[in-house]
């Protein structure tokens, strides 16, 4: 079964069946299961990478279906990892896919990075990806990046071998940088970003080709224009436990319990529109986390603000970044409002 399934690969001289055995054998990490992750995970599934991990905590939302091309319609509302580990078992049932439906935090990085061989990085947050570069040069592993702004995509490895990382490239972490949901994107765009990096994943695991160490590549799919930018490595940049946990504080979670909330404080609510059940406190506001970023203004720096969800995963992400942003009176409700509706009674 395994021949007849991979044969076309294992034809390639630089495959073959020890190459199979390599790919069967590997452990790969995808952080993020949208527009990229949807385009990656196949071609990973297919390929027979025997152990994939998912990390994501966000649920399926209809404006995600245009790009993130695992979902179908009767997904929306469930957990993207849930949904996606569906369609892949159906592609081939003789991977074996694990499932982390949380955020990337400060504290769980460095543990979630290390079980695996590869990290691919799939997110859309500028803050996540220095958490996710910094967490890799701690636990000595490469990652695949890949960015997409409107019809263009640029795509690298960072860390491979010890090379060049992601802050060699962009030192500047307070840069501002567009995300799909306010420039737009194509998601034909999206895919092929994907399928560049689920090459560069394959290309490592079976140590063959030219890798995109040290090398950006920057390709425009409206005028089908390809360049490639080599970088080096930045050898005064000291990246060891000490810097991680100073960068990456805000990414530390500060939760608060239900008993010890005060209900007059203000109360931010970032499930999506359609979840049920509806809180009712005296100062509350109604944000879905995909808007949050974007709907900052809303909100007052200097309250103390409780963030809640539907079970504390995503207000502990949507902490992360508000505090990025410098909200410093924010605290997580542990539990969500599985949490609050033993607090108050909750409004149907």
């Amino acid at each position: 079964m395994i021949m007849q399934r991979y044969q076309k690969q294992i034809s390639l001289p630089q495959v073959g069946k020890q190459g199979q055995e390599k790919l069967k054998n590997s452990k790969v990490l995808v952080i993020g299961v949208g527009g990229l992750g949807c385009a990656v995970l196949p071609y990973l599934v297919s390929a027979g990478i025997g152990n994939i991990g998912l990390v994501d905590g966000d649920r399926v939302d209809k404006s995600n279906l245009q790009r993130q091309v695992l979902f179908r319609e009767k997904s929306v509302g469930k957990f993207k990892v849930t949904e996606a580990r569906k369609q892949l078992y159906a592609l081939n049932s003789e991977v074996k896919i694990e499932n982390y439906s949380e955020f990337l935090s400060g504290e769980n990085a460095p543990e979630l990075i290390k079980n695996y061989d590869l990290l691919v990085d799939c997110t859309d947050s500028l803050a996540v990806r220095y958490l996710i570069n910094d967490a890799c040069v701690l636990t000595e592993k490469s990652f695949i990046y890949a960015s997409v702004y409107k019809f263009e995509f640029q795509v690298s490895v960072f860390n491979y071998k010890n090379g060049p990382t992601y802050r060699c490239l962009f030192p500047d972490e307070k840069a501002e940088v567009q995300n799909c949901e306010e420039a737009g994107v194509l998601g034909t765009s999206v895919g092929l970003a994907g399928m560049f990096q689920a090459g560069e994943v394959l290309k490592i695991l079976l140590g063959t080709g030219e890798i995109l160490s040290g090398k950006l590549l920057l390709y425009n799919t409206l005028f089908n224009r390809q360049e490639v930018f080599e970088f080096a490595k930045d050898d005064s940049l000291k990246i060891d436990k000490e810097f991680y946990e100073r960068q990456h504080q805000q990414f530390f979670s500060e939760e608060i319990y239900a008993d010890e909330i005060n209900e007059n404080a203000f109360f931010l609510d970032v499930r999506e529109a359609y979840e049920q059940p509806k809180m009712d406190f005296p100062t509350m506001l109604e944000i879905p986390f995909s808007k949050l970023e974007n709907e900052l203004c809303r909100l007052n720096p200097e309250d103390e603000i409780l963030v809640f969800c539907q079970s504390g995963k995503r207000s502990l992400a949507a902490l992360k970044i508000l505090k990025t942003y410098n909200f410093k009176n924010v605290k997580s409700i542990s539990g969500g409002v599985r949490a609050l509706q033993q607090l108050k009674e909750v409004v149907v």
